[in-house]
């Protein structure tokens, strides 16, 4: 039975954190600020260094197209074929809110508009986060500039890869369950990735089943010189 090993080149850079009062853009994307709030502000703005995106050479039988989002890791992998891939730092949810499976990419949106699910506005209502009802797309909207939404047997899953207007969250778990990514990185990925895109979530209860795929690094060529 395969199993899948990630093997990371590139070294981790360290990012302090520390309590302070929330301000807007000090909050989780799905948490908007309110007066009073306490959060985890991270020091550096700016994500690590090893989540910048990368070609890297990936080992593995899935096909080109599909998506591998590596959730303990923080990485998703956009398979280009031949043994390489794009590799992208995301964001992905905080502790009981991390999920996997296989899913597909049902819908795509630029600029999305923002829907949180009634679940959270009642969960947040009860921390005394007043949510949005429906929050149109712009440069405040936590979806960020671009949306791919994940469905399962051609149904919703409320789950998406979208981009965000908090780039420091990028390598932490601090979404409802949704993959964060750098706007610049998921526009990237959003001109590539078709509806009907095959995307493999490895995370808390393995649904993914067995998935063989290896890190081998960076491409160096073709990061710096693409092709």
């Amino acid at each position: 039975m395969k199993k899948y090993l990630v093997a990371l080149a590139a070294a981790s850079i360290a990012i302090g954190s520390f309590a302070v009062p929330a301000s807007a853009g000090t909050l989780s994307a799905n948490h908007p600020a309110a007066p009073g709030d306490v959060t985890l502000v991270v020091q550096q703005k700016k994500p690590a260094e090893k989540f910048k995106r990368r070609v890297v050479r990936l080992l593995t039988d899935e096909k080109p197209g599909t998506i591998i989002i590596d959730t303990n890791n923080k990485f998703l992998y956009y398979i280009e074929g031949n043994n390489r891939a794009t590799r992208y730092g995301v964001g992905v949810g905080r502790e009981g809110f991390g999920w996997s499976g296989v899913v597909k990419i049902g819908r795509k949106e630029e600029w999305p508009t923002w829907r949180p699910p009634a679940e959270m506005r009642r969960r947040e209502a009860a921390k005394g986060h007043k949510l949005p009802v429906v929050q149109e797309g712009g440069i405040d909207n936590p979806l960020g500039a671009r949306a791919m939404y994940l469905y399962k047997g051609g149904r919703d899953t409320i789950f998406r890869i979208h981009g965000t207007n908090q780039p420091w969250t990028i390598g932490l778990n601090m979404s409802s369950g949704c993959i964060r990514m750098m706007n610049k990185d998921v526009e990237h990925l959003y001109e590539r990735a078709g509806v009907g895109s095959k995307v493999i979530v490895i995370g808390p209860g393995n649904r993914q089943g067995d998935v063989s795929f290896e890190d081998k690094g960076i491409d160096i060529l073709r990061t710096m010189f693409g092709g």
